[in-house]
């Protein structure tokens, strides 16, 4: 079996930190965004893998070569970016008659797979949202999935597709996209893989669902701050340090250099940071970033940033309120 892993977006809503590194590269509760999906396909016995590159593709190539040498890794150039529909479409010669398995690669993931990939059904991971106008959705008949609208202005359901995709019959959908592009169908100015799964269905393919409550988003800083805490609550790793308060959960790199300071609850300190005489929680502080005398909450500072705070002096009379931003 092969993953398909299209990361070519350029990540816009969270610059400033993609202007410097792509977006499956930040820091999540202790690793990179792209990390935490290859774990867990490695874990479900997969070992190839097609990444979809772009934005920055050569940081990509060089962080997966060198952290997971054994696995059989193919990377495809989306030059121009045309929608899912065309990301997997230009991958369709690493593409074989074995089941492949789509994930989206600025998306974190908790769920059991492995009743997914020995199934000889193809099945779409969904959750249920109270929006789900953002979402292609998924409709179902007696446990098959019947329709799927991508971004629908009146949905019928809230089943939402979540970016993950098993599909046991890859060459009709490579059939699918190839009619697509001949024919130019566009969703919204793209080709949408939502649309190629539905020319599947036409033609007789049969699809399940299978629920995925553990969904993470990362694609803006405030869901990569709460997916750092979603992730954080489900495993600390944490030590201690002279000096210093941790407040767990916690991720805090061995490489990390900590003084006289307050972490946490909810912090991930990356490799080589370099913290002193500050408190700092809800956050993320990347690798080789420095932090000192500052007060942070809900923060992310990027790789090699350099963050410095000031103490203040007051004279506060009774009865008064005083207020620092």
């Amino acid at each position: 079996m092969r993953a398909i892993i299209p990361v070519a977006g350029v990540g816009s809503r969270l610059r400033p930190h993609t202007y410097a590194i792509p977006k499956v590269l930040l820091n999540v509760a202790g690793k990179p965004i792209l990390d935490h999906i290859m774990d867990k396909i490695q874990d479900e016995g997969i070992h190839a893998a097609t990444i979809i590159v772009g934005h920055m593709g050569d940081m990509i190539r060089e962080h997966l070569t060198k952290t997971y040498p054994k696995f059989t890794l193919d990377f495809v150039d989306q030059e121009e970016r045309h929608g899912l529909g065309h990301a997997i479409y230009l991958a369709k010669h690493t593409i074989n008659e074995e089941p492949i398995l789509i994930i989206l690669g600025d998306t974190v993931f908790d769920v059991d797979l492995g009743p997914v990939v020995r199934s000889s059904t193809s099945a779409l991971g969904v959750k249920t949202v109270d929006n789900p106008r953002r979402f292609g959705v998924a409709e179902t008949v007696n446990g098959y999935i019947s329709k799927l609208i991508e971004k629908p202005e009146h949905p019928t359901t809230n089943l939402a597709i979540v970016g993950l995709y098993y599909i046991t019959n890859p060459q009709l959908l490579i059939s699918c996209l190839d009619e697509m592009v001949e024919k130019d169908v566009r969703t919204k100015g793209e080709y949408q893989l939502t649309d190629a799964l539905q020319m599947m269905l036409d033609r007789g393919e049969k699809m399940v669902t299978f629920m995925v409550e553990g969904w993470y988003d990362c694609g803006k800083p405030e869901t990569l701050l709460s997916t750092n805490r979603a992730l954080l609550e489900k495993k600390s790793t944490s030590r201690k340090i002279d000096g210093v308060v941790i407040n767990e959960p916690v991720y805090i790199a061995p490489t990390a250099n900590l003084r006289n300071s307050i972490v946490g609850p909810f912090t991930t300190i990356g490799a080589n940071a370099v913290i002193g005489d500050s408190v700092i929680r809800n956050s993320i502080i990347s690798e080789d970033a420095q932090v000192h005398k500052a007060l942070l909450d809900n923060s992310i500072v990027g790789n090699s940033a350099v963050v410095r705070g000031n103490y203040k002096r007051v004279n506060v009379g009774g009865s008064s309120e005083i207020d620092f931003y």
